[in-house]
């Protein structure tokens, strides 16, 4: 039997191992939930102030507001809210490609679609029955779009820029691709080994220096493009 939570393990092109646990089908439930009750109340607020205001229309009204809500409402939170709805970020999860790269529109918008398919036969049972199937809990919307609902690990990102790390300007003008690589380089150092650290450092050819370690001067050049400046005495 499988666990109700496993692991999935993505690895970056910098070589490190990104473990995402992959949320089961009650914490996933819960959020479903509590994104339902938003939206109900929603919809009974605007409802009752569409039949105050514009009795006529109210009826035309609240069909195109349910419509926009049901569909609408999840893809605009899961883009613009780093994959997570309300209620999803209540629970502590988040929806994100299987390679752990945020989602995008498209992916969001196909997930969405099939939930009908995942409700049917009404009671979620193809959905719960899909989940339950898969290594990952992938309900067929996620399987169509190739996604996943994990958990969002409550950690904070390392980063091999120590607040006293001399800053160093490069000693030629980088694009802003290779400034990106550096500071990522930075950012990232904290997960690789010293040897994988040593390996990706060496890489950065033009930016060594005669007596000074790779790694180290990648660093400080990361603090200078990261806005750092070395103090001047007064």
């Amino acid at each position: 039997m499988q666990p109700l939570d496993t692991l999935h393990v993505v690895e970056a092109p910098e070589g490190v191992r990104l473990s995402l646990r992959a949320a089961g089908p009650v914490a996933r439930l819960i959020a479903y939930s509590v994104d339902v009750s938003i939206r109900s109340f929603g919809y009974a607020a605007l409802g009752f102030l569409f039949a105050t205001l514009v009795p006529e229309l109210a009826g035309p009204l609240i069909l195109l507001l349910v419509f926009a809500g049901e569909w609408g409402y999840p893809v605009l939170c899961e883009v613009l809210r780093a994959g997570q709805t309300p209620g999803k970020q209540v629970v502590g999860l988040r929806v994100v490609h299987a390679d752990a790269t945020p989602v995008g529109w498209s992916s969001s918008v196909l997930r969405n679609l099939l939930l009908a398919a995942d409700l049917l036969p009404g009671t979620y049972l193809s959905g719960l029955a899909s989940m339950l199937a898969t290594r990952n809990f992938q309900r067929l919307g996620d399987l169509a779009a190739g996604t996943l609902v994990v958990y969002v690990e409550r950690r904070v990102e390392p980063t091999g820029v120590a607040p006293n790390a001399a800053p160093l300007a490069p000693p030629l003008p980088l694009e802003l691709d290779e400034q990106r690589a550096v500071i990522a380089f930075a950012e990232r150092v904290g997960w690789l080994s010293d040897a994988r650290a040593d390996e990706i450092a060496a890489l950065a050819t033009p930016l060594h220096a005669p007596g000074e370690p790779a790694r180290e001067r990648l660093l400080r050049i990361a603090a200078w493009l990261l806005g750092r400046r070395a103090e001047v005495a007064p």
